[in-house]
């Protein structure tokens, strides 16, 4: 009886504060919360999910292994010199007799894409900071930090036209580069594809309403561009010249995973670097706001159901949009979560946030 009496006088409290808890976590989550998502529109079936996977990546070498940390991208130059940023400030290079050198620091660790310029020297996104010009004897400058008034923020990838205009994605226009999850989780489109001017210094909105806008490539002849929107595994191309100018189509879609950056092959055909940023959990999270919220709360949940990064595949696709072959490496044995591929004399040389190194791959 005693011990009734007891329970009696504490259950009660107890249940009250347990209750507030609750309350205080309900709050935090729903109210507070720093998204405001919608279901993302996942793709269908892929039509690729009949390619048998190969090995064709475990082929690579390993250029400049452990003197790079996590390069997103790469470029190479009209004199065959090879660009490439790291996540510790650098953009190193890689001349044609094989030595690597440091070539300039811009002390920042949100480096993305890059371009050689015909002017000389590279033109590089800073996802925190705009677009970089370092020109040929590695001076930096800042090109472009504002767009309408508004700091320009999560610049991605970017390419040159022939007249010098620079056309450059923006992931999210919402969140930034160290909270990107909460762009694919509010799963709203952000992003934007831009045109930059250097001569006049303007700047003008080419597309809006991306989800998550990442590669930039132009045609050979310059009559259409393509940008890829990662979270929804598709590619649009926008016509820049002739009767269909102005006008946007889709140019793939439904890849199995989301295409990162993209880049023109000599013959006027494509490389389309694929990253796994969704998983099953991806999946069920995708159809529930009330785990949204939760993950976005708490971020440390996000290592629990991000893609799975322990594999790599490349995609070579067509100017008409018609897939050639893709290139993997499904196991993550040699490469894996490669981000950017670019052809050049018969090799095909890639980039990766999660290597030291730069591959290098023979294409015949």
């Amino acid at each position: 009886m005693a011990l009734l009496g007891f329970l009696g006088r504490f259950v009660p409290p107890f249940s009250g504060f347990v209750f507030a808890c609750v309350l205080a976590v309900a709050l935090q989550i729903f109210v507070f919360s720093p998204i405001s998502p919608d279901f993302l529109p996942l793709p269908g079936p892929s039509s690729l999910a009949s390619l048998p996977t190969n090995t064709h990546l475990q082929g690579v070498e390993k250029l400049g292994e452990g003197i790079l940390k996590d390069p997103e991208d790469v470029c190479v130059d009209e004199n065959g010199v090879l660009y490439t940023a790291t996540r510790d400030g650098w953009i190193k290079r890689l001349h044609r007799d094989g030595s690597w050198e440091n070539w300039t620091m811009l002390n920042s660790e949100a480096l993305l894409g890059l371009t050689a310029t015909r002017r000389g020297g590279v033109v590089v996104c800073d996802a925190e900071k705009g677009l970089i010009w370092a020109d040929e004897d590695g001076h930096a400058k800042v090109l472009l930090s504002h767009v309408n008034g508004s700091e320009l923020s999560f610049a991605d990838d970017v390419i040159e036209a022939s007249d010098g205009s620079l056309y450059f994605s923006v992931g999210s226009t919402k969140f930034g580069f160290h909270n990107w999850y909460l762009d694919v989780l509010e799963a709203k489109p952000h992003g934007q594809l831009l045109k930059f001017d250097p001569s006049s210094s303007q700047t003008s909105i080419v597309l809006d309403n991306l989800y998550f806008a990442n590669g930039v490539a132009l045609s050979k002849d310059e009559e259409f561009l393509i940008v890829c929107e990662t979270w929804i595994n598709r590619c649009l191309k926008h016509w820049l010249k002739g009767d269909e100018a102005g006008k946007t189509e889709i140019f793939v879609d439904n890849l199995p995973a989301g295409p990162d950056n993209i880049n023109l092959a000599p013959d006027g055909s494509f490389w389309i670097a694929l990253v796994q940023v969704r998983s099953e959990a991806w999946e069920f999270v995708h159809r529930s706001k009330a785990a949204k919220h939760l993950i976005a709360t708490y971020p440390s949940l996000i290592k629990r159901v991000n893609g799975v990064s322990g594999k790599a595949s490349v995609l070579h696709v067509g100017a008409d949009g018609k897939i050639i072959k893709k290139l993997d490496d499904p196991d993550g044995k040699v490469i894996r979560f490669v981000t950017s591929a670019v052809e050049f004399e018969g090799h095909l040389y890639l980039a990766s946030l999660n290597s030291n190194f730069i591959g290098k791959l023979p294409l015949t």
